[in-house]
């Protein structure tokens, strides 16, 4: 793996350091800690002392008036109609994490505005993606005039043609990007992405765009300022889970929802948000982190629209009886447990498929397939088979003439943009640069699978699938402290967008011998490779010197997820020096916690010219 030095304009460094330091409320005592931050905060284009403040310190007063959105207005009066006149609204969302949480936001906004709102929720492998028309020609039989779509319907056509025949107004709430066509033809189209909308935040996932419908809706229905403030907040938990879920960019209004949201899942007050911790075990009322919410509670919810039905999300959310929420969190586990089964299968096959096809190895676009795959698996495993093989790919389930599919993708291939170049092959599709999901014929496989190679040779070479680190700075051990910790604190929650700062250190000495843990992972016990073992400070009268020993003398523990071959190939043994790329973490387990760092991966040297050379250091490094 090539490791890459992140560069960071030094006069913009220093400008915002300086400006930081004067600042009482950072209390950024150590010029050299504020100079850190000032670096990491210009690696993420903020420059000035405004904007570092807002990142710092989110405030739901730093989220945009939802009215700025292209047809916000026309979508909140329509709803404002619906309450006052006492008709049935139905919302019509996704079967992921996204959309149930969309829903949930948006009836719950409807309803303390004093409307009533119904959902449905499509079937996974029955309905698909996206809106169908029986669906509406049914709630128009039913009496519904007001469909909201959420997190899908910017490329639903005909059910948009389907609604207006049968005088239903449609209200299409998505993030999705349009396709070359334009929006369907509906009473409103509430997208940040659409063709001419000027809404400052882009990046919204469905539920954000859901929300700022609600943020409409409550602003102009609930006028007592206090009350209004404590709504909005109350939806700031679900709507975090939704936008660290969706790997959509931790910037602007995302960050304000995933920093107020994750604060607020310290103290849960809704009986389904309970369960679900507690059935993660989570739920010891600390800080959860984005990563925690990303690995432990959102395929918890994605596991109802995987494996069976999303209904359980939106009931686990809206139940009050702690018993109920209980059960459905516990039936959530267990069909998460089953989709990890499932995915463990498929992915065995996916191994053995290209053990057996060499042509596999030498796409450019890798598209894969089998008979009856699970549906439900076959977007999360496509992820897996990018991060095992690094190149964009679609893995498709096959069911007699029809075949379904998702695909995922590397940061230099727009894969919608693929799928676009080769459309008439499709059902239907859609998706963004990165993520695709798609139905076509069986019978245009082969020619999809020429096509998108084709496509991905001309606009890739071999150096985008070449593996790459990129690194915030140079630290060594002795540097990792527990002040320099509670700095990188401030730039949480990390993600798409903030990546969680990544280090340098040179000449570590492994301690002890690797550790094995789950057959996968390691754990290595490092230290300066001129200390040695943990021991108490020498007496001296000298603090700064006793002090620099100390830091000297200490080990960390260092985890490696999914590294154990890769270490035992490597034959590490006690005593040997490495180079290490690292992020830092802190364990709180009550009795041998404290701060640790997780590998992001290590170089062990056999001569000189085989290490990672050093970066240049500037006034403004670590």
């Amino acid at each position: 793996m090539r490791w890459d030095l992140k560069t960071a304009d030094p006069h913009a460094v220093e400008h915002l350091a300086a400006e930081l330091s004067s600042q009482p409320s950072l209390r950024l005592k150590n010029p050299q800690i504020g100079s850190t931050l000032a670096r990491l905060l210009v690696m993420r284009d903020i420059t000035e002392a405004e904007a570092a403040g807002r990142f710092l310190a989110p405030e739901l007063s730093h989220l945009h008036s939802p009215y700025l959105m292209a047809g916000m207005k026309t979508a909140v009066g329509r709803i404002e109609a619906a309450i006052e006149s006492k008709e049935s609204i139905l919302i019509y969302g996704d079967y992921d994490v996204d959309g149930t949480t969309a829903i949930v936001v948006l009836k719950t906004a409807i309803e303390l505005c004093g409307g009533t709102a119904e959902f449905h929720v499509p079937h996974r492998i029955r309905d698909g993606y996206d809106m169908r028309d029986d669906v509406i020609e049914r709630a128009a039989a039913a009496g519904i005039k007001l469909i909201i779509s959420v997190d899908m319907g910017i490329r639903a056509f005909a059910p948009a043609e389907t609604a207006r025949r049968l005088g239903v107004d449609l209200i299409v709430t998505d993030h999705h990007l349009p396709g070359p066509q334009g929006v369907p033809t509906a009473l409103a189209v509430v997208n940040p992405n659409q063709s001419g909308c000027e809404y400052p935040c882009k990046v919204l996932c469905g539920a954000g765009v859901a929300f700022k419908l609600a943020q409409g809706l409550i602003e102009r229905r609930i006028p007592e300022s206090s009350h209004r403030t404590r709504t909005l907040n109350s939806f700031m938990k679900v709507v975090a889970i939704a936008t660290i879920a969706d790997a959509v960019p931790l910037t602007g209004e995302n960050r304000v929802f995933a920093k107020l949201g994750l604060e607020g899942l310290r103290s849960p007050v809704n009986q389904g948000l309970k369960a679900l911790l507690e059935v993660a075990q989570l739920g010891d009322g600390r800080a959860l982190t984005s990563g925690e919410v990303a690995f432990r509670i959102a395929p918890r919810i994605n596991a109802a629209g995987r494996m069976d039905v999303a209904r359980d999300v939106i009931e686990l959310f809206s139940v009050k009886d702690p018993a109920r929420a209980r059960e459905i969190a516990n039936k959530l586990d267990q069909l998460n447990g089953d989709r990890q089964e499932e995915e463990r299968r498929i992915l065995q096959s996916i191994t053995a498929n290209f053990e057996e096809q060499p042509t596999l190895r030498e796409a450019f676009c890798i598209v894969i397939d089998g008979e009856g795959w699970h549906r439900g698996v076959i977007g999360i495993t496509a992820t897996r088979v990018v991060e095992r093989y690094g190149r964009p790919a679609l893995v498709i389930s096959r069911n007699g003439e029809e075949a379904h599919g998702s695909g995922r993708s590397i940061r230099a291939f727009h894969l919608l943009n693929a799928l676009e170049s080769c459309a008439g092959l499709f059902t239907r599709f859609g998706g963004h640069a990165h993520a695709v999901g798609f139905s076509l014929p069986v019978a245009n496989l082969p020619e999809l699978r020429r096509r998108l190679d084709g496509y991905a040779r001309a606009s890739l070479t071999l150096a985008d699938f070449e593996p790459a680190l990129n690194f915030d700075a140079e630290l060594a051990l002795d540097q990792v402290t527990p002040e320099f910790f509670s700095l990188l604190q401030r730039l949480e929650p990390f993600g798409v967008g903030n990546p969680q700062p990544v280090f340098a250190a040179h000449s570590v000495r492994l301690m002890a011998s690797p550790r094995i843990m789950k057959e996968k992972h390691i754990k290595l016990k490092l230290a300066p490779a001129n200390g040695s073992l943990l021991r108490a400070p020498e007496a001296t009268d000298n603090r700064q010197e006793t002090d620099s020993k100390w830091r000297k003398a200490i080990t960390f523990d260092a985890l490696g997820w999914h590294m154990a071959e890769r270490c035992q190939q490597a034959g590490l043994l006690p005593g040997d020096v490495l180079d290490i790329a690292f992020s830092i973490d802190k364990n709180d387990h009550p009795e041998y916690g404290g701060l640790e760092l997780s590998l992001r991966d290590f170089v062990k040297p056999e001569k000189a010219d085989e290490r990672v050379p050093e970066p240049q250091k500037t006034a403004a490094g670590l």
